[in-house]
């Protein structure tokens, strides 16, 4: 079982594929990461955002535990995102994070999440919000693994 990331939007450019290749070569199963890249909608605004989000719902699996990444959703500090994805999956739930389009996504993804987090009150670029997510991911594996990577 690994950490699933369904993503919309193109792929990674190459900036940022370095960035999740520096955190993805230090992963370790269950915290290691598999990327599935969906298409925009050639639509605008609440029509691309439906469309978007259909793609994404037809892509959960029915026990998965659903982050949604969501600039509404609540923030956590690292050693909190740790303790929800151990949780998680050693509740044996496969894990799966959703990073929406441009216009977000609908309430019912919301609705269908187990977490809605905002990284931040501030709105970063798709592509960073991948890297900062891998690295996160990374850092709650070591404070599982209580290594010395995350300092308090």
């Amino acid at each position: 079982m690994s950490v699933k990331v369904l993503a919309v939007g193109k792929k990674h450019e190459a900036w940022v594929a370095d960035g999740i290749a520096r955190y993805e070569q230090r992963l370790r199963k269950p915290f290691d990461l598999s990327w599935q890249l969906l298409p925009h909608s050639s639509r605008e605004g609440d029509a691309a955002r439906s469309e978007e989000s259909e793609r994404i719902l037809a892509k959960l699996d029915r026990d998965a535990f659903v982050v949604v990444l969501d600039e509404r959703g609540r923030n956590v500090d690292s050693p909190e995102l740790a303790k929800r994805l151990r949780g998680a999956l050693e509740a044996s739930r496969p894990v799966t994070v959703v990073i929406g389009g441009a216009y977000g996504v609908t309430d019912q993804v919301r609705q269908r999440a187990d977490f809605v987090w905002s990284l931040s009150a501030l709105v970063f670029p798709h592509q960073l919000v991948r890297l900062i997510l891998t690295e996160q991911v990374y850092r709650a594996q070591e404070i599982v693994a209580g290594r010395g990577y995350h300092h308090v």
